[in-house]
């Protein structure tokens, strides 16, 4: 079992807890073998991250098919998938063919919000499951289950093989500047489970740029692993001071949003290091990235089996995965919701060009102040009573929050949910909800976080 996934729970603790505690706690977790931390798995996970890198396209195509009839096996044991292969006389057990997978029905995020207890393996138990939430790039709330000791450490394994092209290593000194949610008199602290300097996101502003400058020169990381807002809201402090960082980075890595292939080069050229991208998501069914020499976001075919949608107007395709190795709560056929150019290639690694995810969108505070909306997509159990949520701003400082209510909504869950975000986002904010049927989506049926007539550019 893993020792990670046991202490998850725990997690927000040792957040608050004073920072002598929590580097004292973390130099002893840091000490006991990974594959306790991460779990058993994670070692297998390691080596097929790296082996995978080797296979030829016959050897890829012989474990995704072994993978999928697993996946589909398990699958048949939940009571959900149970009914739809029973009502279309599927067998996972004679699954022998990639080109079958199409006979089985798709999943989507509705889908998972209405089902997700019938959904969960009958022979698996409570102490097997980790209960995880996200609101996406689309901003609505989604509960789900992953399997511990597997899911996480498969994820943790491979990004690992991935970022270890910049020349990344467990271990190595990383200054952090995403969505945590920090108290305390200044924006950051250092996480010394995993050598990081974890740095809020929703308070970095251009009053205190120049102190989250100085104090990633003082930690000297060896990488950067920001939300691409956060980037270039540093970056256009140092361009603006004819600045650059006093540490010699190995490398930028983002994730999380979209990050133009314009914006990228910019980033590179400020911070003088490469920017490393990749694309994955909080239910860990699908994972891209970027590969030496090679363009576009190419897909691990020991991660997960992806397949793309019909082409819309746009030339965009639905991005849809099936998952590999979380027997507990399986995602068949998964519809992100996400859509993507895809590349023309024979490949055994599936490319796609760009991936049209969460954009670079600010929320404006009364002072100007500028907070990347992705502060708020955070694993909090205040938005599990509704179903969708989106930002609306049209002035500085005021926020109106649309919102879809789910089957357990109750009128005073607002005030919860108020408070919540109040404290991701920080100060200079009004905020004023409005319950709606439907959120509303782009020509390409994606829902947005933000709709705001604001024209900040970074």
């Amino acid at each position: 079992m893993s020792l990670e996934d046991n202490l998850y729970p725990l997690l927000k603790l040792y957040e608050a807890a004073p920072q002598p505690l929590k580097t004292l706690a973390g130099r002893v977790y840091r000490a006991i073998p990974a594959a306790l931390r991460h779990g058993p798995g994670y070692e297998r996970f390691c080596e097929e991250a790296n082996a995978v890198e080797t296979w030829d396209a016959e050897k890829v195509r012989q474990y995704q098919v072994k993978e999928l009839r697993a996946t589909l096996q398990a699958a048949s044991r939940t009571p959900y998938y149970a009914a739809m292969f029973s009502e279309r006389r599927l067998d996972p057990a004679k699954f022998d063919s990639l080109e079958q997978l199409t006979e089985y029905p798709m999943l989507n995020r509705e889908d998972v919000a209405q089902q997700r207890e019938t959904m969960v393996g009958t022979d698996s138990i409570a102490s097997q499951r980790l209960y995880m939430t996200t609101g996406g790039s689309s901003g609505r709330p989604l509960g789900f289950y992953l399997q511990k000791g597997v899911s996480r450490a498969k994820e943790q394994a491979h990004l690992e093989a991935m970022w270890s092209g910049a020349g990344y290593a467990p271990g190595a000194g990383v200054a952090v500047i995403r969505g945590h949610t920090i108290t305390g008199t200044r924006p950051w602290y250092y996480d010394s489970t995993r050598n990081w300097l974890i740095m809020s996101s929703a308070m970095l502003d251009a009053e205190n740029c120049t102190a989250y400058v100085d104090e990633i020169n003082r930690f000297q990381p060896e990488f950067i692993h920001a939300y691409p807002s956060s980037a270039m809201i540093l970056a256009r402090h140092l361009e603006s001071r004819s600045q650059k960082l006093e540490v010699p980075l190995k490398g930028l890595l983002c994730g999380s949003e979209h990050l133009s292939c314009v914006d990228r080069s910019w980033l590179e050229t400020v911070f003088q290091t490469r920017v490393f991208r990749w694309y994955g998501h909080s239910e860990r069914v699908l994972l891209a990235g970027e590969k030496n020499g090679m363009e576009g976001f190419h897909f691990c075919p020991a991660y997960g089996f992806v397949e793309f949608g019909p082409m819309n107007e746009s030339g965009l395709r639905e991005i849809i995965g099936t998952s590999f190795h979380n027997h507990v709560m399986p995602f068949v056929r998964y519809r992100t919701g996400d859509f993507a150019k895809v590349a023309d290639t024979s490949g055994s690694w599936p490319c796609v060009v760009e991936i049209a995810g969460r954009d670079s969108e600010f929320l404006v505070a009364a002072n100007g102040r500028l907070v990347p909306v992705t502060v708020v997509n955070r694993h909090d159990d205040a938005f599990d009573c509704v179903r969708s949520i989106q930002f609306h701003q049209h002035e500085p400082g005021k926020l109106e929050v649309h919102y879809a209510s789910g089957p357990q909504f109750k009128a005073e869950m607002i005030a919860g949910i108020e408070s919540q975000i109040l404290r991701q986002i920080g100060s200079g904010f009004q905020l004023q909800f409005r319950e709606v049927d439907e959120v509303k989506k782009t020509r390409s049926g994606k829902q947005r976080w933000l709709v705001s007539t604001l024209n900040h550019k970074i």
